[in-house]
């Protein structure tokens, strides 16, 4: 029983560390960086190393990146537009030859315009994201933290009722 509990308590544990307003906020707004741009390449491994490695919600973050996964997909006809014709512009076919010629390049699959499309949409998004999630997270992140504590199941599974009963 002990072994299924593990996974939701540490899953409980990341949504209370870190969970300063501007932290939560990061987490939120990398969430949704992470969970338009498709997986399978570079970007996405990398954006991933970033959140983990980053002082920021692990929890709001990755509760984030899986739910916009799912509704990204219906997002990805408008990216695709947006990484079409930022391969096509002529200005910048130029920049995408010298790119792809570099070695690292075909790991990023720039040359998908849903890959491409999604990465300047999510870039685009993620300072506004931050800003609209830091006024939400800033009034309600103090007290959700001490509701959270009053419940039985909550207290079960941070193990303080096991810690009270062993004393």
């Amino acid at each position: 029983m002990l072994f299924f509990l593990k996974p939701i308590r540490l899953f409980c544990k990341a949504l209370v560390t870190d969970n300063s307003p501007s932290q939560m906020a990061l987490g939120l707004a990398l969430g949704v960086m992470i969970g338009l741009i498709p997986k399978g390449n570079l970007i996405a491994i990398t954006l991933m190393i970033v959140l983990g490695a980053l002082r920021v919600n692990l929890g709001v973050g990755v509760l984030t990146a899986f739910c916009v996964s799912w509704m990204g997909i219906f997002f990805d006809p408008w990216t695709h537009k947006v990484g079409l014709y930022l391969l096509n512009h002529e200005k910048l076919v130029p920049y995408w030859t010298e790119l792809f010629n570099l070695p690292v390049a075909p790991w990023t699959k720039f040359n998908n315009t849903v890959v491409l499309g999604s990465t300047c949409v999510s870039a685009a998004l993620l300072l506004p994201v931050y800003l609209i999630s830091y006024p939400i997270f800033a009034r309600y992140t103090p007290d959700w933290g001490d509701r959270l504590r009053k419940y039985k199941l909550v207290q079960l599974l941070w193990g303080t009722e096991l810690t009270t009963k062993l004393n």
